[in-house]
């Protein structure tokens, strides 16, 4: 089922300051200490900010900014709202979970949401915070690991199942977590699940990825399968996520994605818009609540979707 909503809101802007466009024309060390902040916070925000003449401020100013800006990063990267983020290693490769307060826990296995793409200790992040908040409040923890680009290669799936066996066997997390993909997410996340189909309790998505010809392309996510794009190209059903939906469909996992009918990076038809179709004639349970007016962004409404967040407590509590 496809629902439509029209909503007004303005997108967020990119994280940074109106006189630093490029690396190339950071003038001094002062402002290269300015535009490390942007580093350190979330990919994109709405802020406002105020400029600082740091021009022939002695060296005690110098120090104190610095120390001002790392301070900013390691509490913006630390700490994520109501819970801290803990970093473990799964075959050296950087994982997370963060975990709900002790009061809202619930008994038995952790119920845990997916997340992906993490972009190295990116993701998620501030943008998520009113998102987050509502899992733990339901006793859901958030966690996910780091698997670069992996576009939903073979190599990429590994690691994400030997990151679900640490979290289910050694941290005693629910057998059936709810996948979020966000966006280049889907790739990650729909390639490990259609063939673990057993160990999902649902699938959310944000403006989800679901086909690798729409994105990233065939020959630049070849690399990432160690194949040429001829290869890819001509093994293309045996990867992308929307040609292996039936497995899903067949263990009645739930799907809800909110997509935009302006987003011209992962286009509506060509991903989310073609995988409900998919999966609707394969008798899956599908809805995609498309937003009028909307496109691939920063607009707050992706992260606070009420509809969105139930959908996560409901299945991650298995109710």
């Amino acid at each position: 089922m496809i629902t439509a909503r029209r909503f007004r809101g303005s997108v967020g802007t990119r994280v940074g300051f109106p006189s630093l466009k490029r690396r190339d024309e950071v003038r001094n060390s002062e402002d290269h200490l300015v535009s490390l902040a942007c580093l350190f916070c979330s990919e994109w925000c709405e802020m406002s900010y105020t400029t600082i003449d740091v021009h022939g401020r002695g060296r005690t100013f110098q120090f104190t900014l610095t120390a001002t800006v790392l301070l900013m990063g390691m509490a913006s990267s630390s700490v994520l709202f109501s819970g801290e983020r803990e970093p473990i290693q799964i075959g050296g490769r950087n994982a997370f979970v963060i975990m709900p307060p002790v009061s809202s826990r619930v008994k038995g296995p952790m119920p845990w949401v997916w997340y992906a793409p993490t972009l190295g200790n990116r993701h998620p992040s501030r943008d998520e915070q009113w998102m987050i908040h509502r899992l733990h409040a339901a006793g859901i923890a958030i966690a996910g690991v780091d698997v670069g680009e992996s576009y939903g290669s073979p190599k990429g799936v590994r690691v994400y199942h030997e990151f679900y066996r640490e979290v289910t066997d050694e941290r005693g997390f629910h057998t059936k977590p709810v996948l979020l993909a966000r966006s280049r997410g889907g790739l990650m996340l729909y390639s490990w699940a259609v063939s673990h189909p057993d160990c999902v309790g649902g699938i959310a998505g944000i403006y989800p990825v679901c086909n690798i010809a729409s994105y990233p392309g065939v020959e630049r996510a070849s690399a990432a399968f160690d194949l040429t794009a001829e290869q890819l190209e001509e093994s293309l059903t045996k990867y992308n996520p929307v040609d292996n939906l039936r497995p899903l469909a067949k263990a009645r996992v739930p799907i809800f994605h909110i997509q935009g009918d302006s987003d011209n990076v992962v286009p509506h038809e060509a991903n989310s818009g073609l995988l409900a179709a998919r999966y609707k004639a394969l008798g899956g349970p599908v809805e995609i609540e498309l937003i009028s007016g909307q496109g691939h962004n920063m607009w707050r409404g992706w992260f606070e979707s009420e509809t969105l967040t139930q959908f996560m407590v409901k299945h991650a509590l298995g109710n």
